[in-house]
């Protein structure tokens, strides 16, 4: 036997005894899943404010609410799928395994093309908070892109040497950025909240019905990265146990921090002002409302409180700027780690080629991959060395991915209650109605129309979205066809459990 063999990321189901299937070291809690998953999600708040408030404008706090309903339906569907296929790939492998090959890689290269956008966007987002510190990272178009581009290519130059991030750092830093976000809702609720302006900055500057539907359609991102707890199961301890749990956790968070930041926002800036000036740097905008505040009379008499209050808001748009700029800029390594653990599980089913997920042979990293898909996030960017438009392509194009992959996860989890009820199912969904005598979640249900109208509305609504989006899933597609091909693969779902069955009894 050679000493020197290290398995690749192909050989995953055909050596060795069953434990090769997961090489993985499931060493994630509640916390560790928490936190990760937070980043992702937490981190979206610091740019899909912006977007939602130039679509939808006073109704801002509206379609930021309905998104949230959905939120919690896709939450609780990938809970329960989870929790059955504790395996990397979130909607993929939840529609491999409840309808077919070929709606698990459709879901698999949706969510992917989520990812790249993450990346893409988030780093995007990052020079406009740092501005703080060097104004023409925010003002001039150029150092922005090229700074966005030199971030992503930094982080794909980290990834590929396999530098791992830190799950304490990510739970550090979590709870870090929830603690400042609450004292930016405290504080904006104290020192600018006013019910009659709040109002009016609602009602006077409510949307046209288009735009208010539009507006929804792109507050959905700002719930993007629920799939992240999935995508890390395959690393938790007792998957089907604390899976759930931290699925609970971060919605739970998350709603609240939302609707809080919601009316810091409204507190401290006109819609306009929120989507323009500070499009791409809401909460700095917040910070920099907060700073300018005029203390309330009843505090004036308050030294101690003075004092506390002033020292608070000199020091919060800083604080903003750099929490805000790490944030994100875990978000965007985020997005390329997903990729890697993405392209990993579909490669290892046999839904895209095994190449894309090649190891480096001294770093041990899918290596192609992250160069392959960072550099397309990178070509996301290019536009905004011309114009203005950058930031809201991305967001459509963020919410075509995403939704697509959501509307895939809750049609799969329907499927699998209808064609295998009696699979073990440790986190159940409830309120389920009974139709030809199979029990189906009113939440999937719900979470698949809204999700699925949320897709529809971005593909009418933004051609460039339409465009690249298909463009996307009609390369992904060819690519599947003619790898089968190739391959000769089987593409019945059963046989493809067969196999692997084989592969791993070896």
């Amino acid at each position: 036997m050679r000493n020197d063999w290290h398995p690749k990321l192909g050989d995953k189901l055909v050596r060795g005894p069953r434990v090769k299937i997961h090489p993985l070291r499931r060493v994630l809690g509640i916390p560790g899943l928490f936190s990760t998953a937070y980043g992702d999600l937490g981190s979206s708040i610091y740019y899909a404010l912006g977007l939602v408030a130039l679509m939808a404008m006073g109704a801002a706090p509206v379609a930021l609410g309905i998104a949230g309903i959905f939120f919690v339906f896709t939450a609780l569907t990938y809970a329960e799928g989870t929790a059955m296929f504790p395996e990397a790939g979130g909607s993929a492998s939840f529609a491999r395994h409840g309808l077919s090959d070929l709606m698990g890689f459709i879901s698999g290269w949706s969510l992917m093309f989520g990812y790249i956008v993450t990346i893409s966007i988030s780093a995007y987002t990052i020079p406009s908070y740092l501005g703080y510190f060097w104004e023409p990272l925010k003002m001039s178009p150029v150092i922005h892109t090229a700074a966005a581009m030199g971030i992503v290519a930094l982080l794909m130059a980290i990834n590929v040497i396999g530098v791992r991030e830190s799950s304490q750092l990510n739970f550090g830093l979590a709870i870090l950025d929830i603690t400042t976000q609450l004292l930016i809702i405290i504080a904006a609720v104290v020192l600018l909240f006013n019910p009659v302006v709040f109002w009016h900055r609602i009602t006077g500057y409510w949307p046209s019905t288009p735009d208010l539907i539009f507006g929804v359609a792109i507050a959905a991102i700002a719930f993007t990265g629920v799939e992240t707890i999935s995508q890390m199961s395959e690393e938790a301890r007792r998957p089907t146990e604390k899976t759930p749990k931290a699925y609970a956790w971060v919605t739970i968070v998350v709603l609240v921090i939302y609707a809080g930041i919601s009316v810091a926002a409204f507190s401290a800036l006109t819609p306009s002002e929120l989507g323009s000036t500070w499009i791409t740097d809401p909460v700095a905008g917040i910070a920099q409302g907060i700073s300018r505040a005029i203390f309330p009379h009843n505090l004036a008499q308050q030294a101690i409180v003075v004092y506390l209050l002033q020292g608070f808001r000199s020091v919060l748009p800083v604080l903003v700027a750099l929490l805000a700029g790490t944030i994100l800029f875990i978000a965007t390594n985020a997005g390329i780690l997903g990729i890697s653990r993405l392209a990993f599980s579909l490669g290892r089913f046999q839904l895209i080629p095994a190449e894309l997920g090649r190891v480096h042979h001294r770093f041990k990293t899918p290596y192609i991959a992250i160069l392959v898909f960072g550099l397309i996030s990178i070509v996301l960017q290019i536009p905004g060395f011309f114009g203005p438009d950058v930031f809201a392509n991305l967001g459509g194009l963020y919410a075509f991915g995403s939704m697509l992959s959501f509307a895939l996860a809750h049609l799969s989890i329907l499927a699998l209650r209808i064609k295998r009820p009696d699979l073990p199912r440790p986190f159940k969904l409830r309120l389920n109605v009974k139709i030809s005598n199979r029990e189906l979640p009113l939440t999937a249900i719900l979470g698949l129309l809204g999700t699925g109208i949320i897709w529809i509305v971005v593909v009418i609504m933004q051609p460039y979205s339409r465009y690249v989006g298909f463009g996307w899933l009609l390369i992904g597609l060819g690519t599947f066809f003619l790898f089968r091909k190739v391959k000769s693969a089987p593409t019945d779902q059963s046989n493809m459990q067969r196999d692997e069955t084989k592969g791993s009894n070896k």
